[in-house]
């Protein structure tokens, strides 16, 4: 009966790379734990990237090749960072510190990122410029509330959390699991649709099976993927929320 489940869920096996690449995961972990990217701690950091590759793979995600040679690329440097400084050279000229070229590469492509952001942030104003009279309603936050959209990792990590808050389960026989991606869809549309927004950990009991957790998790991101819902937080790390996407807010205000 497993087996049907996962064929349920393969007809919405999510491309991480759709979300988030490699080096995105790296700097959210670094941000997370307010680690200087100059003076990142490998062992530390390696421990943690595989954490987040072992969840992805047990969500059954689309982890592409780059995840792979990343966790590759942190074992090797790792691996290097433990032997004697002598064995390091192999005696000849002093080598340069083997997390060098990883910094290099984490400093560049969050320079790119930084930029994406605040170019993506000036479009936004632009599009919130409306004619007076205008019927388009946009979406304002909260007084004093600056929110932030919430990457997958972001969810990747509150979802481990919800998972190892979870009851152990008692397996009495082994039934078919009633629950699909597309059901969990409609249920979370359904739930959006009758109020503004909701946090995170609404939508898993503590009580339900984690295959039914996966599931909703998946449901989730492909309704984020497909601009449905967004998730959202008032603060970096703090609790995360799902609403209404604005585009779907705009488009049904102008109808």
């Amino acid at each position: 009966m497993a087996d049907s489940s996962i064929a349920r869920r393969e007809e919405y096996r999510v491309d991480v790379e759709v979300f988030e690449g490699p080096l995105d995961l790296l700097l959210y972990l670094i941000r997370r734990d307010e680690i200087e990217i100059c003076d990142i701690e490998i062992t530390r950091i390696t421990s943690q990237y595989l954490e987040y590759l072992n969840l992805m793979r047990m969500l059954d995600l689309n982890v592409a090749g780059d995840f792979l040679v990343m966790a590759a690329t942190l074992l090797l440097i790792k691996s290097r960072l433990l032997l004697p400084e002598e064995d390091r050279s192999g005696g000849e000229e002093e080598e340069p510190d083997p997390r060098w070229d990883l910094v290099r590469r984490l400093l560049e492509y969050k320079k790119f990122k930084d930029a994406a952001r605040h170019l993506e942030g000036l479009a936004l104003k632009r599009e919130n410029m409306f004619d007076p009279g205008s019927p388009v309603a946009v979406f304002e936050p909260e007084p004093g509330v600056a929110l932030r959209e919430v990457g997958l990792f972001d969810l990747i990590s509150a979802l481990n959390d919800v998972l190892k808050r979870l009851k152990p389960v008692e397996f009495d026989a082994i039934v078919d699991e009633p629950w699909t991606v597309g059901d969990k869809m409609t249920a979370i549309l359904d739930r959006v649709r009758r109020g503004d927004r909701f946090r995170f950990t609404e939508l898993f009991p503590l009580t339900a099976p984690r295959s039914e957790i996966v599931c909703t998790f998946l449901a989730l991101l492909e309704l984020i993927r497909l601009r449905q819902v967004e998730a959202w937080q008032e603060r970096e790390f703090g609790v995360i929320e799902i609403r209404p996407a604005r585009i779907q807010q705009t488009a049904g205000n102008e109808d």
